[in-house]
């Protein structure tokens, strides 16, 4: 093998690593939720609160698998039976995960954090200042392709599902020192753009998490 040749094999190669680690980075593999720890669920009701003041601590990927699985994770296999419940057992809520490496999709049957945009929107999430500053803004958008089945009542179901889901986070903070305030404060076109949606989308609240200030 001549230099020429052993160069263009060192620059195919590299290219190829470098694609491969391209692909790597478009997902987040999360580490199995600990269903362990935490306070009892009585002492989390007790200590349930929203704080609007947040530190720019991460969150460790443990934290968030954890976080995750508690909103809205998968807590029986065989039926694909989640921890927060929806109306027909349609499952149209979708949790977007903004954090300062990009915005993610929570796949709850694989336990996957799904590269959606690759920028820090979390200035996006919300109009209030801490938003830019926390770590993590969860967004709940309802696939409204889904919510069709449900009829008439969609929105009120919509609505009501994404409650469910919201408190789960609540709950989870609480018992593990997080803060966290739910928001409805957002320009819904700013950030439907920003997350690029698709038109069977509907965002319904935003939920900020963090370590308290």
């Amino acid at each position: 093998m001549n230099k020429k040749t052993t160069f263009f094999v060192a620059v195919i190669t590299f290219l190829l690593s470098a694609n491969l680690f391209a692909q790597e980075v478009k997902s987040i593999k999360l580490p199995q939720p600990d269903m362990q720890g935490g306070k009892p669920l009585m002492q989390a009701l007790k200590e349930r609160k929203s704080s609007r003041d947040f530190s720019p601590k991460k969150l460790s990927v443990q934290t968030i698998s954890d976080l995750l699985w508690a909103a809205y994770g998968v807590n029986r296999a065989e039926s694909k039976g989640r921890t927060a419940p929806s109306a027909m057992n349609i499952q149209e809520i979708d949790i977007y995960v903004a954090l300062s490496s990009g915005l993610y999709l929570y796949d709850p049957f694989k336990n996957v954090l799904q590269l959606i945009v690759a920028e820090d929107i979390r200035g996006a999430t919300g109009k209030q200042p801490f938003v830019k500053e926390a770590p993590i803004n969860l967004i709940f958008v309802a696939d409204l392709s889904r919510a069709q089945k449900l009829g008439e009542s969609k929105e009120f179901d919509t609505a009501c599902d994404t409650g469910f889901i919201s408190q789960n986070v609540y709950l989870y903070c609480a018992s593990s020192g997080l803060s966290t305030v739910v928001r409805g404060w957002f320009d819904e076109g700013e950030l439907y753009k920003a997350m690029k949606l698709k038109s069977n989308q509907k965002i319904i609240l935003t939920q900020t998490v963090g370590y308290p200030k």
